[in-house]
């Protein structure tokens, strides 16, 4: 037996005398057992439990014979409080026969003696969170020696589910004095723990994804118990990371948004009760978009640290992934990967390539599962340095042993008497001169392996090689472009005809032609009126016209929002002139709604008109078209999206704030100016153009 602290125990044959006086004078007390403690004989036995917290370390010792163990047997039992309010614990199970007296003759002499017999027994349950003693006496009458007399049962040491307790009886006998035995209590997966011990009923957890959110729900084992779900990143280097907690009463939902579901999330679910089992699960470590969003969440950053090449990923959750250099001479050309320089992501932390020199063309590229995810190169940083190299470098690689210089391209390696740069001239034709310059040193070495005997990247510039050819290229365009002038100077009367045939189409008769307008008036006759006029006079020019209809009839007597929202949306994809009527009735309504969107500036958006600031509410009327586009418009204008004109109809009226971004004409005096704002031409000539339009207006206002 090890005893607790720095307490020494004797053997059997150890000074044992000294610890009777103390067990005697806890016979004498009567004994101090706990309520919950019991010690149970069988027939011929009498026993009673004297104090069930003794001082452990010293074994109880008798001047004569008394009572030996035979046999020490553990069983697990339950202790309960009240229902549902158990623990597990181990019950010490004693066989007990008489020891012989000393100096006995044969069996059959010392089986013919009968005599009483007694004991004081000594158990002790040590585990890795506890340790106690209990001191029992027992007594024994008429029975004869060696024979098994009974057993004594004691309930019952307690320990934490699952843990293993290392029980010792000790006996004041002088014979056989001491047994030991060492017991595991069971766990849950014991049926009898299940619906008794609390730690036992874990809650269960379920989880159905939707469209914006994932929904976990708790179902508690009882209702009695407060829980607590936490929510926390799962590590390979710890057990978890930090999290957060939700604590319920009973059975809960809790929805986790989509922009937190990672592969890596993880739930825990236990009740508020000392030393509970956890129910833990990690759901999406298999779901294919939560690695999406997970990629989306992870950074690749490039360090640049004077002759060494680092990088460092950050993600929420462990990558399984590698880190591979490559070569990207231009932003759409694709990576070639180096070869012999991949390695994997190993935590957060920067990583090192060893060896490679940074230039101006390498990148770094996280991939995973086949599939680059990620990535970044050195002339992308936030304030890229001054890099050695040029993007036109080529990249070159040298193999081990006697095997000649090629040109890495497109995931192959060319020999350089094959290689032909920039897809022009013959094949061959700059191998000697790149076997000079690598031989000369003017090629940057960008990586050799640590032992030299395997391959060498070299990046070698080409500028010089390309140089003539550029000169040669310039002198062609050069060239074309006198031979161009010279035509044109010879055709000097044609070329003239076809100016004037590109001003006159400005002033032809349909100068609007393929242009299209939406426009939105008032429910007030002299809108209509002038609505009608502004489509008849507008249509001649080749404009497509659709009007917003007005009163309570028609479109609007349904309700005009849905039909607006409609044409509006269209017109804005198709890049259509929406042009405000501006009546007193449309100035008055645009009044409203100004001030009960400046009244509730925290209103949502219209319905169907997305990204709108301001919603007055109930001020639109449902029969009002122009108060009811205004829902559409003036979100629009604020953020500077659409093409939109002001139409004025009286001199008095004034624009509102709302509708000040547009341009505004006063009607009919403007209506060249107007024209010009709906063709989108500076220079067209549209004075007659105008005028009918102006005296079109001018007899629809006076009727």
């Amino acid at each position: 037996m090890r005893c607790p602290g720095a307490m020494r125990c004797p053997g059997p044959t150890g000074r044992a005398p000294v610890f009777l006086p103390v067990l005697l004078a806890l016979l004498a007390a009567g004994g101090r057992g706990a309520p919950r403690d019991t010690v149970l004989c069988s027939q011929g036995l009498a026993c009673r439990l004297l104090d069930s917290d003794v001082l452990c370390g010293m074994e109880p010792a008798a001047p004569g014979p008394g009572l030996e163990l035979l046999g020490l047997r553990l069983e697990p039992e339950l202790r309960c409080a009240g229902p549902g309010g158990c623990s597990p614990c181990l019950q010490a199970r004693l066989r007990l026969g008489l020891e012989p007296e000393r100096g006995d003759g044969d069996a059959g002499t010392a089986a013919s003696a009968r005599r009483d017999g007694s004991a004081l027994l000594l158990l002790s349950g040590h585990g890795f969170a506890s340790s106690r003693c209990v001191a029992v006496q027992v007594r024994a009458s008429s029975a004869p020696p060696g024979r098994r007399l009974g057993s004594v049962r004691f309930r019952c040491f307690e320990a934490p589910l699952g843990s293993e307790l290392h029980v010792t009886a000790y006996s004041s006998a002088r014979g056989r004095r001491r047994l030991s035995q060492r017991q595991r209590l069971p766990d849950c997966s014991w049926p009898a723990a299940r619906a008794a011990i609390p730690q036992c009923r874990v809650p269960r957890l379920q989880v159905s994804p939707g469209l914006t959110a994932v929904l976990v729900e708790v179902q508690v084992a009882t209702t009695e118990l407060n829980y607590t779900l936490r929510l926390y990143h799962n590590h390979s280097h710890g057990a978890g990371g930090s999290g957060r907690a939700v604590t319920a009463s009973g059975p809960m939902n809790y929805s986790v948004p989509l922009e937190e579901v990672l592969p890596c999330l993880c739930l825990q679910v236990w009740p508020e009760i000392q030393d509970p089992l956890r129910a833990t699960l990690c759901p999406f470590s298999h779901d294919a978009a939560a690695w999406e969003r997970l990629w989306e969440q992870t950074q690749l950053v490039l360090h640049d640290v004077g002759q060494t090449f680092t990088c460092s990923i950050s993600a929420p959750c462990d990558l399984p992934a590698e880190l591979v250099p490559c070569w990207k001479p231009a932003p759409t050309a694709p990576c070639q990967a180096l070869p012999s320089l991949q390695q994997p992501v190993t935590g957060q932390g920067p990583q090192e390539f060893q060896a490679l020199q940074p230039h101006h063309n390498l990148c770094v590229q996280a991939r995973s599962s086949g599939k680059v995810w990620l990535t970044q190169c050195l002339r992308d940083g936030e304030q890229p340095a001054v890099l050695p190299g040029y993007a036109d470098d080529i990249l070159l690689m040298e193999p081990g042993g006697n095997a000649s210089l090629c040109a890495l391209q497109r995931g192959n390696c060319t020999p350089l008497s094959s290689f032909t740069a920039m897809g022009t001239g013959q094949p061959g034709l700059l191998e000697q001169q790149l076997q000079e310059d690598v031989a000369s040193g003017q090629c940057m070495q960008l990586w050799r392996s640590a032992d030299g005997s395997g391959v060498t990247l070299w990046a070698c510039p080409m500028h010089k090689y390309t140089r003539a050819r550029w000169a040669l290229a310039w002198l062609g365009v050069l060239l074309c472009a006198a031979c161009i002038l010279l035509l044109l100077l010879l055709k000097k009367d044609d070329v003239k005809g076809w100016l004037k045939s590109l001003r006159a189409g400005c002033g032809c008769n349909a100068p609007l032609r393929g242009r299209r307008s939406l426009l939105l008036h008032a429910a007030e006759p002299v809108a209509e009126r002038a609505a009608c006029a502004i489509a008849a006079a507008l249509r001649p020019m080749g404009m497509l016209v659709v009007a917003a209809p007005g009163g309570g009839s028609g479109v609007a007597a349904w309700g005009p929002l849905p039909w607006l929202h409609a044409v509006h949306r269209r017109a804005l994809r198709g890049g259509d002139t929406i042009v405000l009527l501006l009546s007193p009735a449309a100035e008055a309504a645009a009044r409203r709604w100004e001030d009960a969107a400046r009244a509730a500036p925290t209103a949502g958006d219209a319905p169907g008109c997305p990204g709108s600031p301001h919603d007055p509410g109930d001020e639109v009327q449902p029969c009002e078209a122009f108060a009811a586009a205004l829902s559409c418009a003036v979100p629009a204008l604020s953020a500077g999206t659409g093409r939109y004109v002001v139409a004025r109809l009286d001199p008095a009226l004034s624009v509102p704030h709302v509708l000040r971004a547009a341009p505004a004409f006063l009607l009919p005096g403007e209506a060249v100016g107007f024209l010009r704002a709906l063709s989108g031409r500076r220079r067209c000539r549209l004075e007659r153009h105008g005028a009918a339009v102006a005296e079109r207006l001018r007899r629809a206002l006076g009727e």
